[in-house]
């Protein structure tokens, strides 16, 4: 048996495994990246409905479930994009919701608390949304969403009073 042949084999066979095992660590690191993302993309949109959902109970008194599946379903994912702090953040968005159905269902709470209540419920909201708008977007996708928002807060000016309708 010639060493000198053997050698350079076992070396080559050793770095070809290390290289491919690399490669594959790389790629797999990449996938669970895209999948947390994606999964912080559901939760944003989910947010972004309990947000509105929020709103219009605080500034017209009609209160909607607020939904948390996607939250519920997708935390491990969120785990891994987001550190702690933030991650708390997005908790608390959600640990909001209580608060929001104790407003809900007393009727006896005056108008100024309930108000203040679901302003806070709402600064909540916003918080988390910001923050998993940084992590789950690309600066590009970020100014398309902010230009639908403006495009839907400058849609919403024309908006009637409730219980007043147009002549017809």
């Amino acid at each position: 048996m010639d060493f000198e042949k053997l050698i350079p084999g076992i070396i080559g066979a050793f770095v070809g495994v290390v290289g491919w095992l690399l490669v594959g660590l790389y790629i797999q690191r990449r996938q669970f990246v895209r999948q947390a993302r994606n999964a912080a993309r559901a939760v944003y949109f989910e947010l972004d409905v309990n947000r509105l959902g929020v709103e219009v109970a605080r500034d017209f008194g009609s209160f909607t479930l607020l939904n948390r599946s996607s939250f519920e379903r997708l935390l491990p994912e969120l785990a891994m994009l987001l550190p702690p702090g933030e991650l708390r953040t997005i908790v608390a968005a959600y640990m909001s919701h209580a608060g929001y159905q104790q407003v809900a269902s007393d009727e006896g709470l005056p108008p100024a608390i309930r108000r203040q209540a679901l302003g806070a419920i709402l600064d909540a909201h916003r918080e988390a949304l910001d923050i998993v708008r940084r992590r789950a977007f690309s600066p590009d996708e970020i100014k398309g969403l902010e230009a639908n928002d403006e495009e839907a807060t400058a849609g919403a000016g024309s908006v009637e009073e409730p219980g007043m309708s147009a002549p017809r």
